[in-house]
């Protein structure tokens, strides 16, 4: 068994997501996990708690990503403007094994109750994330929140679209800046 063979962690979340879907949640086990992954059950635990941590596998990384691109937005934009920069500076991070994992992610999280909490755990993760570096910007409160959740919404609208294309060639950035517009229009609509 290959212990420090690289993408353990990644190989490790393709394998829990292709269980999840052929077996289930609750019947996958860890050790079904590591041995699919090729890895210890010790390497598992080195990177995940438990094996529904690997469905918010890379959330630091992506809620940090999406702060530090509201934070380095021009001092003259907008709430969404910065949250826009945030969606840019996260999804140019996403590669071909975030589009391919995602229609399988989504299947997996439909089939289990628990992976829907801990979906939607991720989600506000993110949105605070993003309203915390809103604050930091100045933007009141009200407004911050708003335009954070209107950036997860945007965030998973648009990776929903990018991972059901065809197109490999194009990333995820354009699509959740589309989305994020798309949002934006709809909420001028209710005015």
């Amino acid at each position: 068994m290959a212990r420090w063979e690289p993408g353990a962690r990644e190989r490790m979340v393709v394998a829990a997501v292709d269980l999840f879907i052929e077996q289930g949640y609750d019947v996958t086990t860890v050790a079904q996990i590591a041995e699919r992954a090729g890895v210890t059950r010790s390497t598992f635990f080195r990177h995940f708690s438990d094996k529904r941590d690997v469905l918010v596998a890379g959330q630091a990384t992506l809620s940090h990503l999406l702060a530090e691109g509201i934070e380095q937005a021009p001092a003259s934009a907008g709430p969404l403007e910065a949250v826009a920069a945030g969606l840019e500076r996260a999804s140019n991070e996403m590669g071909p094994l975030n589009r391919e994992l995602g229609p399988r992610l989504k299947a997996a999280v439909a089939a289990s109750a628990e992976l829907r909490e801990r979906d939607a755990l991720k989600h506000i993760g993110l949105a605070d994330a993003m309203t915390t570096a809103l604050l930091a910007r100045g933007v009141p409160e009200p407004a911050a929140h708003l335009a954070a959740e209107m950036g997860v919404l945007a965030f998973k609208r648009g990776y929903a679209r990018w991972s059901e294309t065809d197109s490999g060639t194009t990333g995820l950035a354009p699509y959740t800046v589309a989305a994020l517009a798309e949002l934006r229009a709809a909420g001028a609509a209710l005015g």
